[in-house]
């Protein structure tokens, strides 16, 4: 599992760690930086997938750039980034860190490691001696001091990704890059988009970041997994509308059943039932939908990242929404990111969760920085004075943090 992710020079960022647990809450104010430091995850998801790091940064005709493009990528008078990421796999910790240097049309790798840190071993590392070279000597561990593999690799590529497909003579490096390739090439960014799912979507395995394909994927289990998955959400989606829901299903359409659409049966009480599909259903509802069908469908051990996760459900819901997020993560084994502005989704989480909430804001240089909720100095006598929500709505965690600052 990934438990960190520290970022240099990263857009807003100068230096700053992201600390990711079962359920992590990200906080702050409009451009504080939230989205940029989502940004980086889904930049390790693309190049463990084999994106160029250039097209990972601003994208090709198959991928979306990512928000300011190669423009905007390094934090501003700085032409280079670094991003460090602390996983997880099988009781040991292992750090995979890359630095890329920025031109206006090129993205190239500087230095690029894994190491092992129990055993302080570099399972593999990058020296780059002339920066014009499009090529870079790397050095894999071979377990026996002076017997490591030597390639020149494109920089142009991540070492890890190109790492996959060399013979490496260690087999246990070959299935640690696996892990580690996995980790991060199954990180899922859910953005749904609610008027992208109304309507009929192709049979597909995998569920779209804008969720259009929720439908689709769901028409495409097998009957005895699409019937349980089908059951679990609708319990879900119960507890959100204030009309009755008695069950949503998919079904397989078109003359060669290659299409599907999401249905929904629902009804006041003594009223006759009324069914509609995707085309009458709610923005909330569909965001909803889409955030339940990822949380049962992406793979165990895998993160989710979700922004505004609230956006379209009513206040009086958060709850519910934040019960799914904790029950279906903790049973499917899945971590979750979720940013929000609501004071209600802060309120629902309670003091129990101040040690998963981060706060994204500002220095006085303009520099994004995040800062563990419970590591600000003030905040016994804050939370003295009101809930969470009502402290972020007024301003009360930033301007503590701004005086923390100015110490």
């Amino acid at each position: 599992m990934i438990k960190s992710i520290k970022l240099i020079n990263w857009k807003s960022y100068g230096e700053s760690t992201l600390y990711i647990d079962p359920l992590t809450i990200v906080i702050g104010t409009n451009s504080s930086g939230k989205s940029n430091a989502l940004d980086a995850l889904l930049f390790l998801k693309r190049i463990a997938g084999g994106a160029g790091i250039f097209q990972s940064i601003n994208g090709d005709v198959s991928m979306k750039a990512l928000r300011g493009g190669i423009d905007w990528v390094c934090r501003k008078y700085n032409t280079s980034f670094y991003i460090e990421v602390l996983m997880e796999f099988e009781g040991n910790d292992y750090e995979y860190s890359i630095k890329v240097e920025v031109e206006k049309a090129k993205a190239l790798i500087v230095d690029e490691k894994l190491i092992q840190l129990s055993r302080n071993n570099r399972l593999f590392y990058t020296t780059l001696r002339d920066q014009k070279l499009l090529n870079i000597p790397t050095y894999f561990s071979t377990g026996k001091q002076g017997k490591g593999q030597n390639f020149d690799l494109s920089r142009s590529i991540s070492i890890l990704y190109q790492a996959k497909s060399l013979s490496l003579k260690k087999k246990d490096t070959i299935e640690i890059v696996s892990a580690i390739l996995s980790q991060l090439s199954g990180i899922f960014v859910l953005d749904p988009i609610p008027s992208h799912m109304r309507d009929y979507a192709p049979l597909a395995e995998e569920l779209l970041s804008d969720g259009s394909n929720i439908a689709g994927v769901l028409a495409a289990l097998d009957d005895t997994r699409k019937s349980d998955i089908e059951e679990t959400i609708t319990q879900y989606l119960k507890k959100i509308p204030e009309k009755d829901v008695e069950y949503i299903w998919t079904e397989k359409i078109g003359k060669f059943n290659t299409d599907a659409m999401l249905y929904c049966k629902e009804g006041w009480k003594n009223e006759n039932e009324h069914i509609i599909d995707a085309r009458g259903m709610s923005d909330g509802t569909l965001r909803f939908l889409a955030i339940v069908t990822a949380m049962l469908t992406n793979e165990p051990f895998s993160l989710l990242v979700i922004e505004e996760v609230d956006n379209g459900l009513h206040p009086s819901r958060a709850n519910v929404l934040l019960n799914m997020l904790k029950e279906l993560g903790e049973k499917r084994k899945i971590d979750v990111i979720i940013t929000t502005h609501n004071p209600a989704l802060l309120d629902a989480a309670g003091v129990s969760m101040i040690p998963f909430i981060t706060v994204a804001h500002r220095d006085e240089e303009g520099q994004s920085i995040l800062t563990l909720l419970e590591d600000i100095e003030d905040l016994p006598k804050l939370i003295s004075s009101g809930n969470i929500g009502e402290l972020t709505s007024s301003g009360k965690i930033e301007s503590a943090l701004l005086r923390e600052g100015l110490k």
